[in-house]
């Protein structure tokens, strides 16, 4: 009796609790039992793994994108996906094919440390240059893509076994070390100074924050998390594609906007950004089963993003609550 009292009510404090993240939440219950009722084999117990595998890219590109977006005023990293590309072909082309490398002890340094790299870029340009981020890492995004093209003008090479078990039994292992870094980071101080600087970094500057360290630290964490992502998509597709990464970064957008994630700053974090995937995933998954075009899914996508934004709008939300009131 106490059970299940207690069920229900902790769904209950979930939702009361996360208003920002309800939405996808809801809809996320509703996608995965559309989903289950269209393809039940596909979602049977021994097949999570690779369920969970074909989404791994997106849910970890999605932390990525959220993790500047969380710093407020604007800042966006628009490069993940084209990240995710470059490393994909380095590790393929420059490791695998070249080097002749297939360990992991130096594929997935290799794969964390060129994310990285990305990071200390675009936060140099972005948070200490104060250039737009918009503009900084838009410029980041089309010389990742054209270097991943440099380097390997069409899909080609293959990935080590042990590197697409990750697409398979193993994919929870990727998705899991990005959980424990987050919620290592949500113990440390800065993240507090985060999100104060993502609800108003004037405030947070005037009470002695370091602002443009707190941003510069935000990219850092986005190109981990993208280098991660780049694992699971190496071992998703199994060889090197300079063409698949660039996608990942509207369908990204779309996920952490539909999952609660606030496009000013301040407010969202790993369960919205997992949450607002996931439901891009099961919507993707549920359209496919359909036989839908690409031309539509990409138009699928628009209208995900429209409506998340339009539904998280501050502006929107206090309309709604004034006709709530009562008179």
């Amino acid at each position: 009796m106490t059970a299940r009292s207690e069920s229900p009510g902790r769904l209950a404090r979930f939702f009361a609790e996360r208003q920002d993240t309800r939405l996808a939440a809801l809809l996320f219950i509703v996608l995965l039992a559309a989903n289950i009722w269209l393809n039940p084999a596909r979602f049977m117990p021994h097949n999570w793994g690779s369920v969970l595998g074909l989404a791994a890219p997106l849910l970890l590109a999605s932390l990525a994108i959220t993790i500047p977006f969380l710093a407020g005023r604007g800042s966006i990293d628009v490069s993940v996906g084209p990240l995710l590309g470059l490393i994909n072909v380095i590790i393929v082309k420059g490791l695998i094919m070249t080097a002749d490398v297939t360990s992991p002890l130096v594929i997935v340094p290799a794969a964390l440390l060129i994310g990285l790299a990305s990071g200390v870029l675009n936060g140099f340009l972005a948070a200490i240059l104060r250039i737009q981020p918009i503009v900084a890492t838009l410029a980041t995004y089309l010389i990742y893509a054209g270097l991943a093209l440099a380097i390997l003008p069409s899909p080609s090479g293959s990935a080590p076994a042990w590197l697409t078990a990750l697409a398979g039994p193993w994919s929870i292992l990727p998705i899991g070390l990005a959980a424990l870094v987050w919620l290592f980071v949500k113990r440390l101080p800065y993240y507090d100074l985060l999100m104060a600087t993502g609800s108003d970094d004037r405030a947070a500057f005037t009470a002695g924050v370091n602002v443009p360290g707190v941003r510069f630290a935000a990219y850092l964490l986005a190109g981990f998390f993208a280098g991660l992502a780049a694992l699971s998509l190496t071992a998703l597709i199994g060889s090197g594609d300079p063409n698949i990464g660039p996608g990942y970064t509207l369908i990204a957008i779309a996920a952490v906007a539909l999952g609660g994630v606030s496009l000013a700053g301040g407010v969202g974090g790993m369960t919205a950004a997992f949450l607002g995937a996931a439901d891009i995933f099961l919507l993707q998954s549920m359209l496919t089963a359909f036989n839908v075009s690409t031309f539509v899914l990409q138009m699928a996508y628009g209208a995900v993003l429209v409506l998340a934004v339009c539904l998280n709008s501050e502006k929107l939300k206090r309309h709604f609550k004034a006709r709530a009131a009562p008179r």
